[in-house]
């Protein structure tokens, strides 16, 4: 005999769909919804500090969560927490980890055996060093051979080192000793032979606001690709749970712009037909580069 249980709590339908369900991303990750809470009525209702449904018109939430955004009222946005569960690279990780406003549980490769996957780009996402941005690629494509050689050996070290490293430890990956008269070294040890393009897990649980924060700079154009593709997913996902809040976000800020005192000065005289250059509106190069390419 089955209980059946309803709930009080907010429910979001294309979300709870979305449950458990591993979302595919590079080529051996993934990212799954493991709960939540909260939807677009709970942040109307903290920002009215109400018990109720909070406004009774679609139109009125919508332009209550659009003013929220608009003036960077945050504290509504943080009563919405999601968790996932995501399987990345390590690099990707150690990028990620930075953003220091979740709450994180990562798998350990002190108490387990890191399982035999690593990451290998798309040939297309190969790219040199750009001249320009030190942290960033260029446009320019790598030739075929150049790309295939550098394909070749990220696998080959790849393969490399886990061997070396199940063989430190005298383990196989699923723990099994392999050979029994050999003492092998501990897990915490072997695994710093591994490269940085293996998978890793984690938990991460993050507000609405923080998350928010998190897509803003990683679904930019400008982020690394590895980990700009996690985020693209998480904007999918934030669509489904917080329509409305998506809207916002996309309109205001991930769309929006920000201009500087100097870069409002130099639109209002553009505005007026007035001449104005780069030498003229004490900008810098870099400064007045950015603008033209917000206002072209």
């Amino acid at each position: 005999m089955h209980n059946h249980y309803t709930t009080k709590r907010a429910t979001v339908l294309a979300l709870e769909e979305m449950l458990f369900e591993p979302l595919k991303i590079l080529d051996h990750g993934f990212i799954r919804v493991i709960d939540y809470m909260g939807n677009d009525s709970a942040i109307v209702q903290a920002a009215r500090v109400s018990y109720g449904k909070g406004t009774k018109q679609l139109s009125q939430d919508k332009g209550l969560i659009n003013y929220l955004m608009r003036h960077k009222h945050t504290t509504p946005f943080e009563m919405c927490d999601i968790k996932f569960h995501i399987k990345l690279p390590i690099f990707v990780a150690r990028q990620w980890i930075r953003h220091r406003t979740a709450s994180v549980n990562e798998y350990s490769a002190r108490y387990s055996i890191l399982g035999n996957e690593f990451y290998l780009p798309e040939r297309s996402n190969l790219a040199p060093q750009s001249q320009t941005n030190k942290q960033g690629r260029s446009m320019q494509e790598v030739p075929i051979e150049i790309a295939d050689k550098v394909l070749a050996l990220l696998e080959k070290d790849s393969k490399t080192c886990y061997q070396h490293y199940i063989e430190m430890m005298n383990q196989d990956e699923e723990g099994n000793i392999i050979e029994k008269n050999t003492i092998g070294i501990t897990r915490e040890l072997a695994r710093m032979n591994l490269t940085l393009n293996y998978y890793t897990e984690w938990y991460w649980k993050v507000n609405l606001h923080n998350l928010l924060n998190f897509l803003l700079l990683r679904a930019d154009s400008h982020a690394q690709y590895e980990i700009r593709v996690y985020a693209d997913k998480m904007l999918e996902i934030v669509k489904n749970w917080v329509p409305l809040t998506y809207e916002a976000f996309n309109e205001y800020r991930l769309e929006g712009c920000n201009i500087s005192k100097k870069g409002l000065t130099v639109i209002k005289k553009l505005i007026n037909n007035e001449q104005v250059t780069q030498e003229t509106s004490n900008m810098s190069k870099r400064e007045w580069e950015e603008l033209m390419q917000i206002i072209k």
